[in-house]
């Protein structure tokens, strides 16, 4: 499946790493980065309204849908290296400063880049997540269920890449059932192709929670302790599940970035796809500031 009017290409970006891609528009340039279990199409209907008057780059992150999926080394599938991953797509697509707006996995990746890389990240928008330390520490009791699959894909390698692939299309299928208000948002057909794409991609899935587990809190724990802070605009639209797992989600997030807005909606967690509306205009206001 394509994005109409979008080209498609895999471009290096790492040694042995080439990332899928799908380029179009004209314009200022917005790196859109997927979740989970998604692929680049989670943006169809947001990345055809930008390309109006962006440039919009959507990759297949490392690891999922038609991208390299390296072997784990503990390091491979960490947000560090996946965000250099989107730095050096950025550049090889001839851009040196871009906006990265990512949902879910593809948040931590853009949140991870906006620390590392603030000459180069100019707007961090973020959809439906929290930093992963604070992921982490939000999960306590019985509310911890809802992260399930967290617990589960940290554990160490062998275990969770067998038993989901024991039933991989029950365990993807899963979430793209309870996260979603609205199921006709992810018509068969892209069903389907996540579905197929995950498949294809447990061992890489699993290593990227791994590391969310591990190298990731690391990283974010040091930088929490130097007080490091994202310095561009930050957006961040998020549903309103910090009242049911009892924490204040927009107090977290005034925590790291100096210039936000947080906002939350009614919809599902696929929000690109269930309110592309409201989702496209709190990007429009991002890229405004």
């Amino acid at each position: 499946m394509v994005l109409p009017g979008f080209t498609e290409q895999r471009v290096a970006v790492a040694e042995g790493v080439r990332l899928h891609v799908a380029v179009g528009g004209t314009g200022s340039p917005v790196v859109l980065l997927h979740g989970f279990p998604q692929t680049h199409l989670m943006w169809r209907h947001v990345a055809a309204d930008l390309a109006a008057d962006h440039t919009v780059i959507c990759p297949d992150l490392r690891g999922y849908g038609a991208s390299d999926k390296p072997a784990d080394d503990g390091e491979n599938y960490s947000k560090r290296v996946m965000a250099r991953d989107v730095v050096a797509l950025a550049r090889e697509l001839g851009h040196e400063r871009v906006a990265v707006v990512g949902h879910d996995r593809g948040a931590l990746v853009g949140i991870r880049a906006g620390l590392d890389h603030p000459d180069v990240v100019t707007h961090l928008g973020v959809l439906d997540v929290l930093p992963t330390v604070e992921s982490w520490e939000v999960l306590r009791g019985r509310g911890a269920a809802v992260g399930f699959h967290l617990f589960l894909m940290a554990q160490r390698p062998g275990l969770a890449e067998a038993m989901i692939s024991g039933a991989a299309d029950e365990f993807f299928g899963h979430f793209l059932d309870v996260w979603a208000n609205d199921p006709a948002a992810i018509p068969a057909d892209v069903r389907a192709e996540y579905l197929r794409a995950s498949r294809e991609a447990v061992p890489s899935i699993v290593a990227d929670y791994r590391a969310t587990a591990g190298v990731d809190v690391a990283h974010d724990e040091a930088d929490r302790a130097a007080g490091r802070r994202l310095r561009m605009p930050v957006g961040v639209v998020q549903q309103d599940w910090g009242a049911e797992l009892g924490f204040d989600a927009a107090g977290v997030w005034r925590g790291w970035a100096e210039d936000l807005e947080h906002r939350t909606v009614r919809c599902g967690h696929f929000m690109a796809e269930e309110a592309p509306g409201e989702v496209v205009g709190a990007i429009r206001a991002l890229l405004a500031r």
